[in-house]
């Protein structure tokens, strides 16, 4: 991947973007053993799913096309909907558009979609999020229903919190490693009242203590600076959300939407975020 772009990676990316730690995260998520000749091929889209980060990998494995995500804050309830509109697009890159009028069926690979919780509110170890769950109720419409939905995505949320899941999470070094790095820069930020500071002690205690030594010393800068722009993205997000919430309560949905796209702005969030917080294009940005 490119150092030079309009995205960044996420610490989460950066420490699963090695194959071979892929295939031991995959086989600790299923709790499932494959031999280290498996190959793994990473074929993560230009991001679509988190403001400017990249927190998600696609890769293949095995005959499986799998869509891991990594989630700090709030799960969003949108996202089967947000993965089928990803998912088409890795296949779109897939296949060639000529294949699809030939005589033969086209094969694809099994797809899978995993997103790994990593927020500090209260969630469940596991859960599905469906893309059913968001289909119009038919019976409302004067339609007949189906027994079962003709199109659905199902996504497995895990939690990976520290203490959760803990057998799931030991069976990969890195992905404990990485649960417990976040648990301390939280609990270091609340301890001194500043996330730098947070961060910095986090790393000082997880190299001292052998944990992600090796990552953190190579990547210990950028693990620094990642945390710091997409936590703080997220606290201006979070912030203006509820600015607008309030002051646009009695003004309806639109008028919210324009005073969290001001707020973003007053912030200095990119206009490209705050597209995509708030569904306003470039333009009407521009204009605020």
């Amino acid at each position: 991947m490119s150092a030079n772009r309009k995205f960044k990676d996420s610490v989460f990316t950066t420490l699963f973007s090695n194959p071979g730690l892929l295939r031991e995260l995959y086989c600790a998520i299923e709790g499932v053993s494959l031999p280290p000749d498996v190959p793994v091929s990473i074929n993560t889209l230009e991001n679509v799913l988190f403001l400017d980060f990249y927190n998600d990998i696609s890769f293949e494995i095995g005959g499986k096309l799998v869509v891991l995500i990594e989630h700090q804050s709030t799960i969003n309830p949108n996202m089967a909907l947000r993965l089928l509109l990803y998912i088409t697009r890795v296949l779109e890159k897939k296949v060639q558009s000529m294949k699809l009028y030939s005589k033969k069926p086209v094969s694809i690979p099994w797809p899978e979609f995993f997103v790994l919780y990593n927020g500090p509110e209260p969630y469940p170890d596991v859960s599905v999020l469906r893309l059913s769950d968001h289909f119009e109720n038919p019976t409302e419409l004067d339609l007949p229903k189906k027994a079962h939905p003709l199109l659905e995505l199902e996504v497995k949320v895990i939690n990976i919190n520290e203490g959760r899941n803990e057998t799931m999470v030991s069976r990969c070094t890195e992905l404990a490693g990485y649960s417990l790095l976040i648990a301390k820069i939280r609990a270091f930020t609340d301890e001194l009242g500043n996330l730098e500071g947070g961060i910095k002690k986090a790393i000082k205690y997880c190299s001292r203590h052998d944990i992600l030594k090796e990552f953190l010393e190579i990547h210990g800068s950028e693990v620094l600076n990642m945390i710091l722009e997409e936590w703080n993205t997220e606290d201006a997000i979070t912030y203006a959300r509820e600015e607008g919430r309030e002051e646009g309560r009695e003004e309806g949905t639109n008028e919210e939407r324009f005073r969290m796209a001001a707020n973003l702005k007053n912030l200095g969030v990119s206009p490209e975020v705050i597209a995509q917080a708030t569904g306003f294009t470039a333009e009407e940005i521009e204009g605020l």
